[in-house]
């Protein structure tokens, strides 16, 4: 079955790969104040004027997962940063594009692919964990290009997007935690959606019919800890 925004071109290489999980896992993008502002600028995007922007922010700050709610709503066709080939170019002129991990991509299908979100019905949306102005790049323009490009800034996730996240994958594994589990985990553990997901997936596998509540998570974090400061061989 082919992800939101998918289609097949003449490479037969062309695909949505950048949504890493079922789209069913997420109901709606979880917004708090560390990515507010870049949710409420993509739910008007892209405007008259204005047909490339990039998203950025860490690892862990939920770009791609806001990037792909909004190429699903538009209709965009999605690429990681290193998989557009020059072959695919022409089949893109008119069409919204993602373009995930933009850092990644070659500078000459970069250059193009900012050229064609310039002509009628072209957009480019690019998610970077770092500024893509002054990128040191071997092609004419493109580094002007990419400083003209507005860059929106998501931070990482806050309490109320991590608590958000936590929430919803425990209702995903029709999961009950203790009533104080979530602001305990909230305040420990790392602040990444990633984390969150793996952190509920752990406690669903090592539960094995206790509660859940802090004390099983203390364990899980304690041995993750233990394990982060074991010797290597």
């Amino acid at each position: 079955m082919s992800q939101p925004g998918s289609r097949r071109l003449a490479s037969d290489q062309m695909r949505f790969p950048l949504v890493r999980e079922p789209r069913a896992r997420f109901a709606a993008f979880m917004r708090g104040p560390s990515n507010r502002a870049a949710a409420e600028t993509l739910d008007h995007w892209p405007i008259p004027g204005e047909s490339i922007l990039a998203l950025i922010g860490p690892e862990g700050a939920g770009k791609s997962h806001l990037a792909a709610d909004w190429a699903e709503r538009v209709g965009a066709i999605g690429f990681q940063g290193d998989e557009v080939r020059l072959e695919d170019l022409s089949e893109l002129e008119g069409r919204a594009i993602l373009l995930d991990d933009a850092d990644r991509t070659d500078d000459e299908i970069l250059f193009h692919l900012i050229n064609l979100a310039r002509l009628p019905g072209g957009a480019l949306l690019l998610t970077s964990r770092g500024t893509l102005a002054g990128r040191d790049t071997r092609v004419p323009d493109l580094r002007s290009r990419l400083d003209s490009v507005r860059a929106v800034r998501m931070e990482t996730p806050d309490e109320t997007v991590l608590a958000a996240a936590l929430r919803r994958f425990f209702d995903e594994r029709a999961m009950t935690p203790a009533d104080d589990l979530i602001d305990y985990l909230v305040l420990r553990m790392d602040r990444s959606i990633p984390a969150a997901r793996a952190m509920v997936a752990r406690l669903d596998v090592e539960a094995g019919g206790r509660k859940l509540n802090r004390a099983l998570a203390r364990e899980l974090l304690e041995a993750e800890t233990a394990e982060l400061f074991q010797p290597q061989p």
